[in-house]
């Protein structure tokens, strides 16, 4: 893929900004682009189990997978008077929590911009395949997770991007779908479907 289809790709103004990320994209290099697949669905459906399950079939297969979840709401994975908090509620833009196990950093957006899945996988270490949950129009390739418990009114109809069906009734539209158990068949689809970005 050229590097301008790159830039068009992540979203990138033609006129302002694309030299910059041409270069960046440039010095990246094509195999340091991250493999990206993404899941949409209604709430309930079984996105995350579907994703958890995934990440523990190819760990297995000793891929290194990444994942990003898009939370609507405000979230918050500290708690009030532990002192990585005290730091933030003080006024700290980021704090970066360390251990011999893990390593956090909490970054406050303050009034700036949600940033982009493009922005995001940049910070990401280097991996063979992230799993996106959320992220409805970026234009990545995504599956939708479709249970009709949930909902009887599927996303793909109107929601570009979508290129298979995983759930308990398959599409009206000429997409491959999958049982949700069908995991063998799914991970081979995402792996065969995920695209640098």
């Amino acid at each position: 893929m050229a590097c301008e289809a790159l830039v068009n790709r992540i979203g990138a103004c033609e006129r302002c900004a694309s030299a910059t990320l041409r270069v960046r994209v440039w010095k990246r290099g094509y195999r340091d682009l991250k493999r990206v697949f993404g899941f949409v669905g209604y709430s309930g459906s079984g996105k995350t189990t579907l994703i958890e399950r995934l990440i523990g079939r190819f760990a297995t297969q000793s891929l290194r997978v990444a994942a990003i979840k898009h939370c609507h709401h405000g979230f918050d994975i500290d708690r009030p008077g532990k002192d990585s908090y005290r730091y933030r509620e003080a006024g700290s833009q980021e704090v970066l929590l360390v251990s011999g196990a893990r390593w956090a950093l909490l970054h406050e957006l303050g009034q700036a911009e949600e940033p982009t899945l493009a922005e995001q996988l940049t910070r990401l270490s280097d991996c063979d395949l992230v799993l996106v949950e959320g992220f409805k129009s970026t234009p990545i390739p995504k599956m939708e997770v479709f249970r009709t418990v949930c909902t009887d009114a599927p996303l793909y109809p109107w929601l570009p991007g979508i290129v298979a069906v995983a759930g308990d009734a398959p599409p009206t539209a000429a997409l491959p779908w999958f049982e949700l158990d069908d995991l063998t068949r799914i991970a081979d689809f995402v792996l065969t479907r995920a695209e640098r970005i």
